[in-house]
């Protein structure tokens, strides 16, 4: 397998929760129902640092809908992407077939690696 892109992101978690306060309707718009559901505005955070760390991997084409990326936890725990639609489409056409997923928040700060691979 190749590396065809890496993406990291890193998100102050306090700035980013006055930002989800002054404007709630953002939370619809960048995140899924299974991920408004998590707990702890770091676990939202963490989850928008993914996103913005797999569009990195995959070079920031225009035109992807942020729903169209999902962090989800395997049954061991481990987070994962699930991807569909726009963001599927662009990693179909340049060959991902597996992804790489870390997350981390401490001490206020949220990151997030993304590894994808043909």
């Amino acid at each position: 397998m190749a590396v065809v892109g890496v993406g990291v992101d890193v998100v102050d978690v306090e700035r980013f929760a006055a930002i989800l306060r002054r404007t709630p309707s953002l939370a619809d718009r960048l995140f899924t129902a299974g991920e408004r559901a998590v707990e702890g505005p770091e676990r939202l955070a963490v989850r928008f640092a993914a996103k913005e760390a797999l569009a990195k991997a995959l070079g920031a084409p225009p035109g992807m809908s942020w729903h169209d990326a999902e962090v989800v936890s395997d049954s061991d725990g481990r987070p994962r992407i699930r991807i569909s639609g726009t963001v599927a489409a662009v990693a179909e056409a340049v060959g991902i077939r597996t992804w790489h997923l870390s997350l981390t928040h401490d001490g206020g700060v949220a990151i997030a690696f993304v590894v994808a691979e043909a």
